[in-house]
Protein backbone atom coordinates (compact mmCIF):
# COMPACT_ATOMS: atom_id res chain seq x y z
CA UNK A 1 0.00 0.00 0.00
CA UNK A 2 1.52 3.28 -0.62
CA UNK A 3 1.28 5.76 1.88
CA UNK A 4 1.06 9.83 1.12
CA UNK A 5 3.67 11.44 3.19
CA UNK A 6 2.17 14.44 3.89
CA UNK A 7 2.97 15.30 7.94
CA UNK A 8 0.15 16.58 10.27
CA UNK A 9 0.25 19.94 11.53
CA UNK A 10 1.49 21.74 9.07
CA UNK A 11 -0.01 24.63 9.71
CA UNK A 12 0.17 28.62 9.02
CA UNK A 13 1.96 28.98 11.81
CA UNK A 14 4.85 26.58 10.83
CA UNK A 15 4.97 28.53 8.16
CA UNK A 16 5.50 31.46 9.83
CA UNK A 17 7.60 29.82 12.40
CA UNK A 18 9.96 28.53 8.98
CA UNK A 19 10.01 31.94 7.44
CA UNK A 20 10.94 34.19 10.77
CA UNK A 21 13.66 31.59 11.37
CA UNK A 22 14.95 31.53 7.87
CA UNK A 23 14.95 35.18 7.18
CA UNK A 24 16.91 35.48 10.06
CA UNK A 25 19.43 32.97 9.50
CA UNK A 26 19.59 34.10 5.64
CA UNK A 27 20.49 37.42 7.02
CA UNK A 28 23.32 36.56 9.55
CA UNK A 29 25.36 34.31 6.42
CA UNK A 30 24.71 37.35 4.02
CA UNK A 31 26.58 39.73 6.88
CA UNK A 32 29.48 37.19 6.13
CA UNK A 33 30.15 38.02 2.84
CA UNK A 34 28.21 41.25 2.01
CA UNK A 35 31.27 44.02 3.18
CA UNK A 36 33.83 42.05 1.00
CA UNK A 37 33.64 43.56 -2.05
CA UNK A 38 33.10 47.08 -0.45
CA UNK A 39 35.82 47.17 1.67
CA UNK A 40 38.22 49.76 -0.64
CA UNK A 41 35.03 51.88 -1.00
CA UNK A 42 35.07 52.02 3.32
CA UNK A 43 38.56 52.49 3.66
CA UNK A 44 39.02 55.14 1.65
CA UNK A 45 35.05 56.73 2.67
CA UNK A 46 36.02 55.97 6.75
CA UNK A 47 39.71 56.49 6.91
CA UNK A 48 40.86 52.45 7.61
CA UNK A 49 44.46 52.16 6.46
CA UNK A 50 45.16 49.40 4.06
CA UNK A 51 46.70 47.45 6.47
CA UNK A 52 43.65 47.69 8.71
CA UNK A 53 40.87 47.06 6.16
CA UNK A 54 40.95 43.74 7.02
CA UNK A 55 39.61 43.90 10.64
CA UNK A 56 36.17 45.00 9.10
CA UNK A 57 35.88 41.13 8.24
CA UNK A 58 38.13 39.31 11.03
CA UNK A 59 36.31 41.25 13.80
CA UNK A 60 33.13 40.28 12.89
CA UNK A 61 34.64 36.29 12.46
CA UNK A 62 35.73 36.09 15.89
CA UNK A 63 33.14 36.99 17.78
CA UNK A 64 30.47 34.82 15.60
CA UNK A 65 32.66 31.81 15.66
CA UNK A 66 33.93 32.72 19.24
CA UNK A 67 30.89 32.99 21.15
CA UNK A 68 28.22 30.33 19.39
CA UNK A 69 29.35 27.63 21.76
CA UNK A 70 28.56 29.94 24.77
CA UNK A 71 25.58 31.31 23.52
CA UNK A 72 23.77 27.74 22.73
CA UNK A 73 24.17 26.93 25.96
CA UNK A 74 22.94 29.93 27.68
CA UNK A 75 20.15 29.69 25.02
CA UNK A 76 19.30 26.74 26.43
CA UNK A 77 19.34 27.90 30.39
CA UNK A 78 17.53 31.43 29.99
CA UNK A 79 15.54 30.71 27.06
CA UNK A 80 15.66 30.31 23.16
CA UNK A 81 13.34 32.54 22.45
CA UNK A 82 14.53 35.24 24.45
CA UNK A 83 17.88 34.84 23.17
CA UNK A 84 16.94 34.68 19.37
CA UNK A 85 14.72 38.08 19.99
CA UNK A 86 17.92 39.23 22.15
CA UNK A 87 20.25 38.69 19.58
CA UNK A 88 17.98 40.40 16.61
CA UNK A 89 17.69 43.42 19.00
CA UNK A 90 21.42 43.30 18.66
CA UNK A 91 21.50 42.98 15.02
CA UNK A 92 19.36 45.96 14.20
CA UNK A 93 21.23 48.29 16.53
CA UNK A 94 24.53 47.56 16.01
CA UNK A 95 23.63 47.48 11.96
CA UNK A 96 22.53 51.07 12.68
CA UNK A 97 25.44 52.09 14.18
CA UNK A 98 27.88 50.79 11.59
CA UNK A 99 25.35 52.52 8.41
CA UNK A 100 26.01 55.60 10.53
CA UNK A 101 29.56 55.01 11.37
CA UNK A 102 32.52 58.13 10.38
CA UNK A 103 35.40 56.63 11.72
CA UNK A 104 36.81 53.10 12.47
CA UNK A 105 36.31 52.75 16.03
CA UNK A 106 32.87 52.81 15.69
CA UNK A 107 32.82 50.67 12.67
CA UNK A 108 34.68 48.26 14.33
CA UNK A 109 32.67 47.88 17.45
CA UNK A 110 30.17 47.98 14.99
CA UNK A 111 31.08 44.63 13.34
CA UNK A 112 32.16 43.29 17.14
CA UNK A 113 28.67 43.54 17.95
CA UNK A 114 27.32 42.17 14.79
CA UNK A 115 29.23 39.27 15.47
CA UNK A 116 27.81 38.78 18.71
CA UNK A 117 24.32 38.95 17.64
CA UNK A 118 25.18 36.17 14.88
CA UNK A 119 26.60 34.17 17.72
CA UNK A 120 23.72 34.67 19.62
CA UNK A 121 20.40 34.39 16.84
CA UNK A 122 21.77 31.54 14.81
CA UNK A 123 22.18 28.61 17.24
CA UNK A 124 18.88 29.63 19.08
CA UNK A 125 17.40 29.82 15.47
CA UNK A 126 19.01 26.35 14.98
CA UNK A 127 17.19 24.91 18.66
CA UNK A 128 14.29 26.83 17.78
CA UNK A 129 13.40 24.88 14.43
CA UNK A 130 14.56 21.50 15.63
CA UNK A 131 12.26 22.09 18.93
CA UNK A 132 9.45 22.93 16.40
CA UNK A 133 9.32 20.21 13.97
CA UNK A 134 9.94 16.66 15.35
CA UNK A 135 12.98 14.18 13.76
CA UNK A 136 11.73 12.57 10.64
CA UNK A 137 10.74 13.96 7.05
CA UNK A 138 9.39 17.64 8.49
CA UNK A 139 12.49 17.87 10.40
CA UNK A 140 14.93 17.56 7.48
CA UNK A 141 12.96 19.69 5.22
CA UNK A 142 13.20 22.57 7.81
CA UNK A 143 17.17 21.54 7.80
CA UNK A 144 17.28 21.34 4.45
CA UNK A 145 15.84 24.80 3.36
CA UNK A 146 17.48 26.35 6.37
CA UNK A 147 21.13 24.97 5.14
CA UNK A 148 20.23 26.29 1.46
CA UNK A 149 19.76 29.85 2.56
CA UNK A 150 22.52 29.71 5.23
CA UNK A 151 24.89 28.74 2.07
CA UNK A 152 22.97 30.49 -0.52
CA UNK A 153 23.21 33.76 2.08
CA UNK A 154 26.97 33.14 1.94
CA UNK A 155 27.32 33.68 -2.34
CA UNK A 156 24.20 35.95 -2.12
CA UNK A 157 26.31 38.34 0.03
CA UNK A 158 29.13 39.05 -2.88
CA UNK A 159 26.64 39.55 -5.25
CA UNK A 160 24.38 41.78 -2.87
CA UNK A 161 27.91 43.70 -1.87
CA UNK A 162 28.86 44.86 -5.24
CA UNK A 163 25.45 45.47 -6.45
CA UNK A 164 24.13 47.86 -3.58
CA UNK A 165 27.84 49.56 -3.37
CA UNK A 166 27.43 50.30 -6.87
CA UNK A 167 24.49 51.69 -6.76
CA UNK A 168 23.46 53.03 -3.57
CA UNK A 169 26.29 53.06 -0.95
CA UNK A 170 28.19 50.57 1.24
CA UNK A 171 26.01 51.69 3.76
CA UNK A 172 22.78 50.33 2.89
CA UNK A 173 24.50 46.71 3.59
CA UNK A 174 24.10 47.42 6.94
CA UNK A 175 20.86 49.31 6.59
CA UNK A 176 18.92 46.18 4.97
CA UNK A 177 19.77 43.72 7.98
CA UNK A 178 17.78 47.21 10.48
CA UNK A 179 14.72 46.73 8.45
CA UNK A 180 15.20 42.95 8.86
CA UNK A 181 15.31 42.85 12.67
CA UNK A 182 12.30 45.51 12.75
CA UNK A 183 10.18 42.89 10.60
CA UNK A 184 11.64 40.15 12.61
CA UNK A 185 10.86 41.70 16.11
CA UNK A 186 7.29 42.50 14.93
CA UNK A 187 6.74 39.17 14.05
CA UNK A 188 8.69 36.64 16.00
CA UNK A 189 7.21 37.18 19.38
CA UNK A 190 3.78 35.92 18.52
CA UNK A 191 4.79 33.20 16.65
CA UNK A 192 7.73 31.92 18.47
CA UNK A 193 7.04 29.68 21.58
CA UNK A 194 9.78 30.00 24.65
CA UNK A 195 11.70 26.69 25.28
CA UNK A 196 13.60 26.14 27.92
CA UNK A 197 14.02 23.45 31.12
CA UNK A 198 12.02 23.51 34.14
CA UNK A 199 15.18 23.29 36.28
CA UNK A 200 18.04 25.81 35.12
CA UNK A 201 21.33 24.03 35.67
CA UNK A 202 24.01 26.08 36.45
CA UNK A 203 25.92 28.06 34.20
CA UNK A 204 29.68 26.58 33.76
CA UNK A 205 31.84 29.90 33.63
CA UNK A 206 35.53 28.62 34.19
CA UNK A 207 34.44 26.08 30.64
CA UNK A 208 32.47 29.28 29.32
CA UNK A 209 35.65 31.31 29.71
CA UNK A 210 38.27 28.97 28.35
CA UNK A 211 35.79 27.75 25.55
CA UNK A 212 35.37 30.90 24.13
CA UNK A 213 38.74 32.50 24.04
CA UNK A 214 40.37 29.00 23.42
CA UNK A 215 38.11 29.61 20.28
CA UNK A 216 38.93 32.77 19.55
CA UNK A 217 42.16 32.26 19.77
CA UNK A 218 42.26 29.55 17.02
CA UNK A 219 40.34 31.89 14.52
CA UNK A 220 42.64 34.60 15.09
CA UNK A 221 45.86 32.24 14.59
CA UNK A 222 43.74 31.04 11.13
CA UNK A 223 43.12 34.38 10.36
CA UNK A 224 46.81 35.66 10.79
CA UNK A 225 48.31 32.88 8.60
CA UNK A 226 45.77 33.43 6.19
CA UNK A 227 46.93 37.39 5.97
CA UNK A 228 50.55 36.82 6.68
CA UNK A 229 52.09 33.50 7.08
CA UNK A 230 52.24 30.23 8.69
CA UNK A 231 55.62 31.65 9.92
CA UNK A 232 54.11 34.33 11.59
CA UNK A 233 53.92 34.61 15.37
CA UNK A 234 50.49 35.83 15.75
CA UNK A 235 49.37 32.61 13.61
CA UNK A 236 51.11 30.10 15.88
CA UNK A 237 50.96 32.32 19.19
CA UNK A 238 47.51 32.37 18.73
CA UNK A 239 46.90 28.35 17.68
CA UNK A 240 49.10 27.11 20.33
CA UNK A 241 47.36 29.57 22.82
CA UNK A 242 44.34 28.54 21.67
CA UNK A 243 44.74 24.34 22.07
CA UNK A 244 46.02 25.22 25.68
CA UNK A 245 43.40 26.83 26.75
CA UNK A 246 41.09 24.03 24.86
CA UNK A 247 42.63 21.48 26.88
CA UNK A 248 42.07 23.35 29.94
CA UNK A 249 38.45 23.73 28.59
CA UNK A 250 38.44 19.57 28.02
CA UNK A 251 39.92 19.22 31.54
CA UNK A 252 37.33 21.53 32.96
CA UNK A 253 34.49 19.93 31.43
CA UNK A 254 35.56 16.62 32.89
CA UNK A 255 35.50 17.50 36.16
CA UNK A 256 32.31 20.03 36.92
CA UNK A 257 28.70 18.71 37.82
CA UNK A 258 26.88 20.87 35.15
CA UNK A 259 29.11 21.28 32.16
CA UNK A 260 28.68 23.60 29.23
CA UNK A 261 29.85 20.60 27.07
CA UNK A 262 29.60 17.09 28.72
CA UNK A 263 32.63 15.50 27.22
CA UNK A 264 30.19 12.39 26.25
CA UNK A 265 28.63 13.68 23.82
CA UNK A 266 32.11 15.02 22.00
CA UNK A 267 32.59 10.64 22.58
CA UNK A 268 29.63 10.34 20.02
CA UNK A 269 30.83 9.55 16.59
CA UNK A 270 27.32 11.42 15.55
CA UNK A 271 28.66 14.48 17.55
CA UNK A 272 32.61 14.12 16.70
CA UNK A 273 32.62 13.22 13.07
CA UNK A 274 29.70 15.19 11.78
CA UNK A 275 31.00 18.34 12.92
CA UNK A 276 34.56 17.48 11.76
CA UNK A 277 32.43 16.64 8.50
CA UNK A 278 30.33 20.14 9.11
CA UNK A 279 33.34 22.51 9.45
CA UNK A 280 35.37 20.94 6.07
CA UNK A 281 31.88 21.34 4.52
CA UNK A 282 31.29 25.18 5.03
CA UNK A 283 35.18 25.56 4.48
CA UNK A 284 35.76 24.33 1.11
CA UNK A 285 32.66 25.24 -0.59
CA UNK A 286 33.46 29.32 0.91
CA UNK A 287 36.84 29.20 0.81
CA UNK A 288 36.21 28.16 -3.18
CA UNK A 289 34.53 31.12 -3.51
CA UNK A 290 37.19 33.37 -2.51
CA UNK A 291 39.50 31.41 -4.73
CA UNK A 292 37.19 31.90 -7.69
CA UNK A 293 37.23 35.80 -6.56
CA UNK A 294 41.01 35.87 -7.07
CA UNK A 295 40.51 33.89 -10.74
CA UNK A 296 38.16 36.42 -11.89
CA UNK A 297 39.71 39.37 -10.84
CA UNK A 298 43.31 39.00 -10.73
CA UNK A 299 43.46 37.00 -13.57
CA UNK A 300 40.77 37.92 -16.09
CA UNK A 301 40.23 41.64 -14.89
CA UNK A 302 36.81 40.85 -13.98
CA UNK A 303 35.12 43.76 -11.83
CA UNK A 304 34.30 43.42 -8.45
CA UNK A 305 30.42 43.74 -9.35
CA UNK A 306 30.92 41.15 -12.60
CA UNK A 307 32.68 38.59 -10.42
CA UNK A 308 30.25 38.91 -7.61
CA UNK A 309 27.43 38.16 -10.34
CA UNK A 310 29.00 35.37 -11.69
CA UNK A 311 28.12 33.34 -8.40
CA UNK A 312 24.71 33.90 -9.00
CA UNK A 313 24.76 30.09 -10.27
CA UNK A 314 26.51 28.70 -7.51
CA UNK A 315 23.67 30.48 -5.15
CA UNK A 316 20.58 28.79 -7.59
CA UNK A 317 22.91 25.51 -7.17
CA UNK A 318 23.21 25.65 -3.54
CA UNK A 319 19.29 26.37 -3.16
CA UNK A 320 18.61 23.42 -5.07
CA UNK A 321 21.09 21.44 -3.01
CA UNK A 322 18.77 22.35 -0.17
CA UNK A 323 16.03 21.24 -1.50
CA UNK A 324 16.85 17.88 -2.70
CA UNK A 325 19.13 17.50 0.39
CA UNK A 326 15.91 15.63 2.51
CA UNK A 327 15.05 13.63 -0.74
CA UNK A 328 18.59 11.90 -0.90
CA UNK A 329 18.39 11.26 2.81
CA UNK A 330 14.95 10.00 2.25
CA UNK A 331 16.19 8.04 -0.64
CA UNK A 332 19.51 6.92 0.58
CA UNK A 333 17.67 6.43 4.54
CA UNK A 334 21.12 7.83 6.09
CA UNK A 335 21.97 11.16 6.81
CA UNK A 336 25.98 10.45 6.72
CA UNK A 337 25.20 8.46 3.34
CA UNK A 338 24.01 11.91 1.71
CA UNK A 339 26.89 13.79 3.74
CA UNK A 340 29.51 11.39 1.95
CA UNK A 341 28.00 11.73 -0.99
CA UNK A 342 27.32 14.97 -1.25
CA UNK A 343 31.26 15.29 -0.71
CA UNK A 344 31.99 13.21 -3.37
CA UNK A 345 30.50 14.87 -5.71
CA UNK A 346 31.61 18.32 -5.18
CA UNK A 347 35.01 16.59 -4.77
CA UNK A 348 34.48 15.97 -8.06
CA UNK A 349 33.15 19.27 -9.28
CA UNK A 350 35.84 21.45 -7.92
CA UNK A 351 39.02 19.17 -9.20
CA UNK A 352 37.11 20.37 -12.66
CA UNK A 353 38.22 23.73 -12.04
CA UNK A 354 41.85 22.61 -12.30
CA UNK A 355 41.28 22.79 -15.85
CA UNK A 356 40.57 26.92 -15.69
CA UNK A 357 42.72 28.99 -17.81
CA UNK A 358 44.06 32.69 -18.70
CA UNK A 359 40.88 33.51 -20.71
CA UNK A 360 37.40 33.63 -20.36
CA UNK A 361 36.72 30.58 -22.82
CA UNK A 362 36.82 28.42 -19.45
CA UNK A 363 33.66 30.41 -18.26
CA UNK A 364 30.97 28.27 -19.30
CA UNK A 365 33.03 25.52 -17.08
CA UNK A 366 33.47 27.54 -14.62
CA UNK A 367 29.57 28.15 -13.78
CA UNK A 368 28.52 24.31 -14.95
CA UNK A 369 30.92 23.41 -12.14
CA UNK A 370 30.23 26.11 -9.40
CA UNK A 371 26.44 24.65 -9.88
CA UNK A 372 27.05 21.11 -9.37
CA UNK A 373 28.99 21.83 -6.82
CA UNK A 374 26.84 24.07 -4.82
CA UNK A 375 23.85 21.35 -5.19
CA UNK A 376 26.54 18.60 -3.91
CA UNK A 377 27.70 20.79 -1.08
CA UNK A 378 23.92 21.82 0.24
CA UNK A 379 23.43 18.08 0.16
CA UNK A 380 26.08 17.58 2.16
CA UNK A 381 25.38 20.43 4.63
CA UNK A 382 21.79 18.68 4.70
CA UNK A 383 23.25 15.70 6.38
CA UNK A 384 25.46 17.53 8.66
CA UNK A 385 22.38 19.00 10.11
CA UNK A 386 20.08 16.51 10.24
CA UNK A 387 23.22 14.41 12.15
CA UNK A 388 24.69 16.17 14.30
CA UNK A 389 20.98 17.79 15.46
CA UNK A 390 19.17 14.12 15.65
CA UNK A 391 18.71 11.88 18.89
CA UNK A 392 19.49 14.62 21.32
CA UNK A 393 16.52 15.52 23.62
CA UNK A 394 14.58 18.63 23.67
CA UNK A 395 17.41 20.28 26.72
CA UNK A 396 20.26 20.00 24.56
CA UNK A 397 18.80 20.97 21.55
CA UNK A 398 20.68 24.12 21.93
CA UNK A 399 23.73 22.30 22.53
CA UNK A 400 23.28 20.65 19.86
CA UNK A 401 22.49 23.93 17.66
CA UNK A 402 25.32 25.29 18.99
CA UNK A 403 27.91 22.74 18.18
CA UNK A 404 26.80 22.73 14.87
CA UNK A 405 26.66 26.47 14.31
CA UNK A 406 29.80 26.86 15.81
CA UNK A 407 31.24 24.02 13.12
CA UNK A 408 29.44 26.14 10.44
CA UNK A 409 31.20 29.65 11.53
CA UNK A 410 34.69 27.94 12.31
CA UNK A 411 34.58 26.62 8.89
CA UNK A 412 33.27 29.93 7.09
CA UNK A 413 36.13 31.56 8.79
CA UNK A 414 38.95 28.72 8.66
CA UNK A 415 38.65 27.97 4.98
CA UNK A 416 39.80 31.76 3.63
CA UNK A 417 42.76 31.63 5.68
CA UNK A 418 44.25 28.25 5.03
CA UNK A 419 43.65 28.80 1.00
CA UNK A 420 44.98 32.10 0.86
CA UNK A 421 47.52 30.59 3.11
CA UNK A 422 48.06 27.73 -0.01
CA UNK A 423 48.05 30.79 -2.45
CA UNK A 424 50.38 32.70 -0.89
CA UNK A 425 53.31 29.87 -0.31
CA UNK A 426 53.06 29.28 -4.11
CA UNK A 427 53.47 32.64 -5.19
CA UNK A 428 56.36 33.20 -2.68
CA UNK A 429 58.17 29.80 -4.54
CA UNK A 430 57.10 30.86 -7.86
CA UNK A 431 58.68 34.04 -7.10
CA UNK A 432 56.61 36.90 -8.38
CA UNK A 433 52.80 37.57 -8.47
CA UNK A 434 52.00 37.68 -12.18
CA UNK A 435 48.75 36.79 -13.36
CA UNK A 436 50.21 33.34 -14.90
CA UNK A 437 51.36 33.09 -11.37
CA UNK A 438 48.43 33.89 -9.51
CA UNK A 439 46.64 31.21 -11.41
CA UNK A 440 49.51 28.21 -10.25
CA UNK A 441 48.73 29.27 -7.23
CA UNK A 442 45.04 29.09 -7.55
CA UNK A 443 44.96 26.18 -9.28
CA UNK A 444 46.79 24.53 -6.35
CA UNK A 445 44.93 25.72 -3.97
CA UNK A 446 41.77 24.32 -5.71
CA UNK A 447 44.10 21.02 -5.88
CA UNK A 448 44.24 21.35 -2.12
CA UNK A 449 40.20 22.06 -1.59
CA UNK A 450 39.54 18.91 -3.63
CA UNK A 451 41.65 16.91 -1.27
CA UNK A 452 39.84 18.19 1.63
CA UNK A 453 36.62 16.92 0.10
CA UNK A 454 37.97 13.52 -0.42
CA UNK A 455 38.95 13.45 3.10
CA UNK A 456 35.88 14.32 4.25
CA UNK A 457 34.03 11.60 2.46
CA UNK A 458 36.26 8.84 3.03
CA UNK A 459 36.10 9.74 6.52
CA UNK A 460 32.39 9.99 6.52
CA UNK A 461 31.96 6.92 4.85
CA UNK A 462 34.60 4.76 7.51
CA UNK A 463 33.46 6.30 10.62
CA UNK A 464 30.26 8.01 10.33
CA UNK A 465 27.46 6.17 11.61
CA UNK A 466 23.13 7.25 11.41
CA UNK A 467 21.82 8.92 14.28
CA UNK A 468 18.96 6.99 16.06
CA UNK A 469 15.48 8.51 15.52
CA UNK A 470 11.88 7.24 15.36
CA UNK A 471 10.94 9.74 12.75
CA UNK A 472 7.04 10.83 13.35
CA UNK A 473 4.40 9.36 12.41
CA UNK A 474 2.65 10.55 9.19
CA UNK A 475 -0.83 10.14 7.82
CA UNK A 476 -1.98 6.95 6.62
CA UNK A 477 0.30 5.23 8.46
Amino acid sequence: MTTTMTPTGTTSRDRLILTVLLTASFTLAVDFSILNVALPVIGAEVGFTLSGLQWIATSFALCAAGFTLLFGRVADIFGRRRMFLAGIALLGVSSLGGGLAGDPAVLLAARVAQGLATAAVTPAALSLLTTSFPEGPRRERALGLNGALMAAGFTTGAILGGVVTDLLSWRWAFFINVIVAVVVLAVAPFVLAESRPDQRPRLDVPGAVTVTAGLLAVVFGLTSAGEHSWADPRAWGGLLGGAALLASFWAIERRVTAPLLPVRILRERTVAWGNIAGVLAFATETSLVFLLTLYLQEVLGHSPLAAGLSFAVLGAGTVLGGILGPKVIGRLGNPPRALALGMAVQAAATLVLVLLGPSSSGTPLLLAATFIGGVANLVAIVGFMVTATSGRPDQEQGLAAGLATMSQQIGITLGIPVMSAVVGATLAALGSETADHILTAVRTAIGVNTALCVLTALAVTAFLRAPRYSPAPVQGE
